[in-house]
């Protein structure tokens, strides 16, 4: 099904091309005083200019040829020159119950699928995670899921961080602390034991205890160097530990992930690209795309249409160790090869956006990609304390990812407690769905690219524009349904009737606007526009729930009408959340 605003302006272009006018200015946009109309037409005023008349008579001209056509229930030129648009009660209904009927609830999907591999989360293996892995985790999540929905092939990789000198520091210091582990002994011919000398927590005390002492002793950094060295060339006991350490560091992850009702299709590494490094210099130079800089191997990516410094991609230091930009052009070089995919986005900090500028370039300059694959980067802000700085612990430090999981479901669970009479397990359940979806809903009802403060007691809040309040929309609804179905063994969806008051009308004209929400937010990667869709939904819901009586009223026809209307809100409410990556409860 198309768009109400894709048909209202083709038949806009039907009546300016019927007046004599250019349909170029035909645009409709919904209204910007609902109290007025629903949508409008402002083109006349710009189309004056052009024609040297009044702009009112365009409009007037424009109106008498729309007003043919019956799914108006107004259409008015007002001056100077706006065309106000109200759509007809019946039609209206006839678009939802069209709806209803259709898949995917009226989205048209991609008509040619496209293959896209979506760059999320970036986590490094030795280390858990902490609060600066969450918007990666959650933005992404959901970008997959809208890019999904449009009927896409999408495969979301974790692309953990596992190679380079850190993981170098975190066997060394792990050498210094228990040389007498097997891995350490160039004489041991049997098998390593299976378990891991060490568990998640100590690892996180162990990278930056090393990276630490690194600096103040150069011997311990030149051995971390060697031994990275060593690793990289398949030494067995170096080998033995790194594989213990993605290990540890998977499993965790996995768990944490897994609470954030985030999934990912890949766990493919940084030190899976390896193996594509030697040929692809190779390429590069046997093509010129390369040069010498200081002894370093780069590819200059400035355009002359630059107005500020782009520095050239470094492909190799002058020592001949790879980079960053070595290791994610061969992983680029290695989604080609294994997926050929239309499209790969990267989500991580903006901070990042100058990086990925010279990645891609070198990536298109360079032919890795196709001429009509699309490299995109998604660079999201800051989430800051009250303090309006990066989001801290008390003491200062960077707090774990489940511990601020944790901080926030036991935050609703309290308020759970307090306001409701349940089992301790029961809460406790509905904790874990509504806290994630406070954490998550309070991320991702920001744009993307701007910072935003975490806020603890707004977020869990029951009330205003929060994940708490949304799923208890959505309980209510459910209730409701529940009931009626109890008393009336019977919960077949009959057709939606016409609205007869004007919240039941405000409340069906919002559900008419899921489908362009969600082209703009497929169009722009952008789940704050659902969000912001979701939340006026649930206004407009529970204002026709205050003002009308649905399980008493007496006109059968009128309560399964209701009822139906009912059904399809919280269906529309459903798809939505689940695009977020946010489950419902049964109960609040």
């Amino acid at each position: 099904m198309s768009t109400i605003i894709s048909l209202l302006s083709e038949k806009m272009q039907n009546a300016f091309k019927k007046s004599g006018y250019d349909e170029k200015y035909s645009i409709v946009t919904l209204s910007n005083r609902p109290d007025l109309c629903q949508y409008q037409c402002n083109g006349s005023l710009s189309a004056a200019k052009e024609y040297k008349m009044a702009p009112i008579k365009i409009a007037e001209h424009v109106v008498e040829e729309l007003k043919k056509d019956s799914i108006y229930k107004e259409v008015v030129a007002i001056a100077p020159g706006f065309i106000n648009i109200t759509l007809s009660n019946e039609y209206i209904a006839k678009y939802l119950n069209d709806m209803n009927q259709s898949q995917h609830l009226a989205c048209v999907l991609e008509e040619i699928p496209k293959t896209v591999v979506i760059d999320y989360g970036g986590p490094n293996i030795a280390k858990p995670l902490h609060v600066g892995h969450l918007r990666s985790a959650v933005i992404g999540e959901s970008i997959k899921r809208i890019i999904r929905f449009m009927g896409n092939n999408v495969i979301g990789d974790a692309h953990l961080g596992d190679w380079g000198l850190q993981m170098g520091l975190v066997i060394a210091e792990l050498k210094r602390r228990k040389p007498e582990l097997s891995y350490f002994d160039d004489n041991y011919i049997d098998d390593y034991p299976k378990e891991a000398p060490f568990t998640i927590t100590e690892l996180e005390e162990i990278y930056p205890a090393a990276s630490e002492y690194s600096k103040e002793n150069p011997d311990f950094k030149e051995e971390a160097k060697n031994i990275t060295y060593l690793l990289q060339n398949a030494h067995k006991g170096y080998t033995a530990i790194w594989n213990h350490m993605l290990e540890v560091s998977v499993s965790d992850l996995m768990k944490i992930y897994e609470k954030l009702n985030v999934s990912f299709d890949l766990w493919k590494k940084e030190s899976d690209a390896q193996p594509y490094i030697p040929e692809m210099i190779e390429y590069l130079k046997m093509n010129n795309y390369t040069r010498i800089s200081e002894g370093a191997l780069v590819v200059d990516v400035k355009e002359e249409t630059d107005n500020k410094e782009i520095p050239p991609c470094m492909i190799l230091k002058s020592d001949g160790a790879t980079l960053y930009n070595t290791t994610d052009l061969a992983t680029i070089v290695e989604r080609m090869k294994l997926f050929d995919p239309n499209r790969i986005i990267y989500i991580t900090d903006k901070r990042q956006g100058l990086y990925f500028e010279q990645v891609f370039r070198c990536a298109r300059k360079t032919k890795l990609i196709k001429e009509n694959t699309d490299l995109t980067f998604i660079g999201f802000g800051t989430m800051n304390g009250k303090d309006g700085k990066p989001f801290k612990t008390r003491d200062g430090g960077v707090m774990r990812l489940e511990n601020l999981i944790k901080g926030v479901t036991d935050e609703v669970y309290n308020k759970i407690m307090e306001n409701r009479d349940m089992s301790i397990d029961d809460a406790k359940a509905i904790a874990d769905k509504v806290g994630i979806a406070a954490l998550k809903y309070g991320d991702l009802s920001n744009q993307a690219s701007k910072d935003y403060v975490f806020d603890l007691e707004r977020f869990t809040s029951f009330e205003g524009d929060t994940g708490p309040y949304i799923l208890y929309t959505i309980v209510r609804i459910k209730s409701i349904l529940n009931k009626y179905k109890e008393s009336h063994n019977d919960l077949t969806v009959q057709a939606i009737l016409p609205a007869i008051t004007k919240n039941e009308l405000n409340l069906m004209h919002e559900i008419t606007k899921f489908n362009e929400t969600i082209y703009n937010a497929y169009e722009d990667l952008a789940p704050h526009r659902i969000c912001q869709y979701i939340y006026g939904l649930t206004n407009q819901f529970n204002t026709f729930y205050h003002e009308t009586k649905i399980l008493s009223e007496e006109d059968k026809n009128r309560q399964k009408s209701y009822i139906a209307l009912l059904s399809l809100t919280l269906k529309v409410l459903n798809q939505c959340i689940d695009l977020l990556g946010i489950e419902a409860p049964d109960m609040m």
